[in-house]
């Protein structure tokens, strides 16, 4: 049986690798756009479901996930360029928000699906301090425009749920659905 990462994340890869020594990757091609008045958490599921099962197939594993923050039910995506990128990071700024992540795997024909919320708070950010992060390659390409494990780790002040979702992954629910779909992990 394989194992088919259906992301192109190096955070997802990185994490699915502490797991699984063996899997194979690969992005799959859908439409991520929210649909009307979708609230995160069903946005994220909706996605994790259709990119495990672009990768569905005999004697494979499919795994997809996806990860979103939000501010009550407004989804800040990956930001398009740095005035989208200022404004998300002055709306985090010295507020609570969430960052919902949804893991799915298919096999067999059937889909199981798992979604984590997580409070991040943030302090108060300077636009100096935008615009310094702005900078660096941390915002780009990064729900919300950052990365809690990189220098943007730096602006979190609590964190309450799993630091590996907020990264892309949720490992403690990763591993279960993959021992639930027959896929040996680590550490049994």
């Amino acid at each position: 049986m394989r194992l088919l990462l259906a992301s192109s994340s190096p955070r997802r890869r990185a994490l699915l690798s502490l797991l699984v020594s063996d899997f194979e990757s690969s992005a799959p091609d859908i439409d991520e756009r929210p649909r009307a008045l979708e609230a995160p958490a069903d946005y994220v599921a909706r996605l994790a479901s259709e990119k495990a099962k672009t990768g569905a197939a005999d004697q494979v594993v499919s795994l997809g996930a996806d990860t979103t923050v939000a501010i009550g039910d407004a989804i800040l995506s990956k930001p398009r360029d740095p005035h989208d990128a200022t404004a998300m990071l002055r709306s985090l700024s010295g507020k609570t928000h969430e960052v919902h992540t949804a893991v799915a795997v298919a096999h067999g024909g059937v889909i199981k699906t798992v979604t984590c919320t997580t409070s991040v708070l943030f302090t108060e950010l300077t636009d100096a301090v935008i615009q310094q992060y702005l900078l660096t390659d941390e915002p780009w390409d990064k729900a919300g425009a950052y990365a809690i494990q990189g220098y943007a780790g730096a602006f979190v002040s609590q964190i309450n749920g799993s630091y590996s979702a907020v990264v892309g992954l949720p490992l403690c629910e990763t591993r279960a659905l993959l021992i639930d779909a027959g896929v040996p992990v680590r550490h049994g």
